[in-house]
């Protein structure tokens, strides 16, 4: 997608062919939260995390096996920072969700998006605009509200924390995808960063104490579903990525709480009404925080200056 021009609307009510795709992969997204959460009913995080993105790796492999051999170290390097990322953010996730709803995750999950102006503020130096604080304070309390442990009062549990904690990963994921978007062959990189996410995930069983679980067709079917997807969704945001801007791509994956809490209710999950306040807050606060000051107010300080 070209840069727009500074007299285009911000938002546009159709989809290119590229954010059609993210929109796509943020509908199956939301819906893995669930599958995880059962799945660990016969597997331990790391044993999963690592199964799951191996088989994606696997996957991946085999269709970018034409391409591997040029693999270069910009490539390799890439692939390994989007790994390490890929594999805090999805580990720490998979822990929480042995405490919390997978509806609960899902939104908590979401505060990457405005957390992502204040990764920048603080690595790239580039302070947070106006609307970023704004869309900062809904999501800080939607997490109030949201993640209370009756949903009415001020709470980070262990899952609660894990969750947040794996949001700054993922946040860390997007800048690091957007960032090398266009200067790499997607294929290759995707290899590699999932099966970085892979071998992190196998070789932190050992120190942390996990063993290997017994083999069930809930965890096989569960690890070769969510690989096959793992592996369209991370080809895709980098093939989409190319074209959309990390701003235009996090509005989009917005959607992806909102799917997952869909597919929760309908498995009998039930949030208490200020934790569905909460979670509301956190998808307009991750909207507003991608939203430009309204164009009279820049007009208004051009004429005083």
């Amino acid at each position: 997608m070209a840069a727009a021009s500074s007299s285009a609307p911000r938002f546009r009510f159709f989809f290119s062919k590229s954010e059609a795709v993210l929109v796509a992969i943020t509908m199956i997204w939301g819906a893995t939260f669930l599958t995880v959460q059962n799945v660990l009913a016969v597997s331990g995080p790391l044993f999963f995390v690592g199964l799951r993105f191996g088989t994606a790796a696997l996957v991946m492999g085999c269709l970018a096996a034409p391409v591997l051999r040029g693999l270069t170290w910009a490539e390799a390097k890439a692939g390994i920072l989007i790994g390490i990322s890929i594999f805090f953010g999805y580990t720490l996730q998979t822990y929480g969700l042995q405490t919390i709803p997978s509806s609960k995750s899902a939104f908590i999950t979401a505060l990457y998006v405005p957390i992502v102006p204040l990764l920048q503020w603080l690595v790239l130096r580039r302070p947070p605009g106006v609307m970023s604080w704004l869309g900062i304070a809904f999501a800080f309390a939607g997490l109030v509200l949201l993640a209370g442990p009756d949903g009415t009062s001020i709470g980070l549990g262990r899952g609660e924390l894990l969750t947040l904690i794996s949001a700054v990963a993922i946040a860390s994921e997007i800048i690091l995808i957007g960032g090398y978007a266009g200067r790499v062959d997607v294929r290759r990189v995707t290899v590699v960063q999932l099966a970085t996410a892979s071998i992190l995930a196998f070789a932190g069983m050992a120190p942390l104490g996990e063993g290997i679980p017994d083999m069930s067709w809930l965890l096989i079917l569960s690890a070769i579903g969510l690989g096959v997807a793992s592996a369209g969704i991370q080809l895709a945001m980098n093939w989409a990525q190319k074209t959309v801007s990390p701003t235009r791509a996090t509005v989009i994956y917005a959607g992806e709480p909102v799917w997952a809490g869909i597919v929760g209710r309908i498995a009998g999950e039930r949030l208490p009404a200020a934790a569905l306040i909460g979670a509301v807050l956190i998808i307009v606060g991750v909207i507003v925080s991608e939203l430009k000051p309204p164009r009279w107010a820049k007009e208004r300080r051009s004429v005083e200056a």
